[in-house]
């Protein structure tokens, strides 16, 4: 990992959002390295599940990772939720490894938004890890007359103890009422982050980097939009977002939009380099299928480029001509050595070496679902005219349905576990009963982190067609202990 050990030198605690040092232990890891080096191997991870015609609550599911354990690969607790309907969809810790040098700090309430309903769910699952339970409930109607806020979607901890979560448009689904909802400790809502007036074009994931003083926020779409599923015409209708917004951290003033122009459409997951002292990261825009690199340049502005180009695919039998592999999640490993995608419609899973982040290289690639599998009634055209589909494997006698959507790296980066639901609506349109009415699955890649390669685990399939309420889609997931995608370090 370049420039390592620049990630032990404290930064100043203004630019931290709060007085965190080094010197005692919180919760988390010091460093990227030292999560990698020497965390755990995981042996539960909690998905959040979602019930699409089926009256019942959304809930959390606990899942035995732990291959010497009578339950590997099952759920084995269920939590669910107060109400019908809410979408769970991300999850964030109250408490991650920014306050690792809070002895006071403790990683014990997993924050689950819901991006429909508007409400946010606190979850303890330090009482019990194995079996969560529901600590606390934020009302919608009290983030909505306190800040004007709804659809809450990415949950971040603070080092200052507080919890900022993107919000992605007002109550009733516009995006110009988008912003940055900050939940005390105590889980009670103190206003929004950003300044008057430096609320973003559109809302969706942001991760921060405090050593450079900097935010960055993705732009999805209006949920007025993407709440009733896709329509391209709303693309056209300047209904989605192609910018990336960069704000003054903590002081949460808007500094700079990047416009990411046709080649940046549908931002959506985006995540610096684990490294604090770097400043570059990464955005997946999906309709695209692109990964721009952000980075600082010799001025202190930020510019961006196409680092990563998965091309259209031509097809027969689908609802246009040319299919995108349509990038909905990434992940980079805690070394920042391999940047992991997902292609939700192709079907695949890619792995790239970033040790020069300018110039991934394709390392490793499995397929694991997607529209163009043998079986399935699309196909794509070579450039000679012939027509083919992928040969998917089954796992454990099952069928892969879908297309691997979420992703989790384990910390030592060898084992990916990948989800298939990206959000019920869009899950019913694209993939319609086969998943919906079946159900998701959830998968393990194992990992070649010396040569490069992906592998799926034929050991490892976890059924959410047999959920006693019903078959349920799965969707982001998180270790007890933090990951990748949950911890970001000062």
């Amino acid at each position: 990992m370049a420039g390592a050990a620049a990630v032990d030198v404290p930064a100043p605690a203004a630019a931290n959002g709060g007085a965190c040092c080094h010197a005692a232990k919180g919760p988390g890891y010091a460093t990227p390295l030292e999560a990698m080096e020497k965390g755990p191997r995981e042996k539960l991870i909690y998905v959040t599940c979602v019930y699409n015609g089926i009256n019942k609550p959304d809930y959390l599911a606990t899942v035995d990772l732990d291959p010497n354990s009578p339950t590997y690969s099952q759920v084995i607790h269920r939590l669910p939720v107060t109400h019908i309907g809410d979408e769970l969809h991300h999850s964030g810790w109250n408490s991650c490894s920014s306050c690792h040098g809070d002895p006071s700090a403790e990683r014990r309430f997993l924050i689950l938004p819901s991006l429909l309903s508007g409400r946010v769910y606190v979850v303890d699952t330090a009482t019990d890890p194995r079996a969560p339970s529901l600590h606390k409930v934020v009302q919608a109607e009290d983030i909505a007359e306190k800040t004007g806020l709804g659809f809450p979607h990415t949950s971040h901890c603070l080092a200052s103890g507080d919890i900022m979560i993107s919000c992605l448009g007002d109550k009733e689904g516009n995006a110009a009422g988008n912003g940055f909802l900050l939940l005390d400790s105590e889980f009670n809502v103190k206003g929004r982050w950003e300044k008057p007036g430096h609320s973003p074009l559109f809302g969706y994931d942001f991760w921060y980097q405090p050593r450079h003083k900097t935010m960055i926020s993705s732009t999805w779409g209006a949920p007025a939009a993407f709440r009733t599923g896709f329509n391209l015409q709303h693309v056209q209708d300047g209904l989605y977002g192609r910018h990336l917004h960069v704000y003054d951290w903590p002081g949460g003033e808007l500094k700079q939009t990047l416009d990411l122009g046709d080649t940046g459409l549908l931002p959506l997951e985006v995540r610096f380099l684990h490294d604090p002292s770097k400043d570059t990261g990464y955005v997946g825009c999906a309709l695209t299928s692109n990964m721009v690199r952000f980075f600082k340049t010799a001025d202190g502005s930020w510019s961006h480029e196409v680092a990563i180009d998965v091309k259209p695919l031509k097809v027969r039998n689908w609802i246009l001509p040319e299919m995108p592999g349509l990038i909905t999640d990434f992940v980079i490993s805690l070394d920042d050595r391999y940047l992991y995608l997902v292609n939700w419609l192709h079907g695949d899973i890619r792995q790239y070496n970033i040790e020069d982040p300018a110039k991934p290289v394709l390392a490793g690639q499995v397929w694991v679902g997607g529209l163009l599998q043998k079986g399935s009634d699309v196909v794509y055209v070579t450039d000679d005219g012939q027509e083919e589909q992928y040969n998917v494997p089954q796992v454990k006698g099952h069928r892969l349905r879908g297309g691997p959507q979420m992703i989790q790296l384990s910390l030592d980066g060898k084992r990916i576990y990948v989800t298939n639901s990206l959000f019920s609506r869009w899950d019913e349109q694209f993939y319609g009963d086969d998943l919906v009415k079946k159900g998701s699955h959830m998968l393990q890649i194992d990992v070649d982190t010396e040569k490069g390669g992906l592998a799926i685990n034929p050991n490892f399939f976890v059924d959410f067609s047999k959920e006693p309420d019903g078959p349920a889609l799965a969707h982001e997931m998180r270790y007890p202990g933090g990951d990748c995608t949950s911890d970001i370090w000062i």
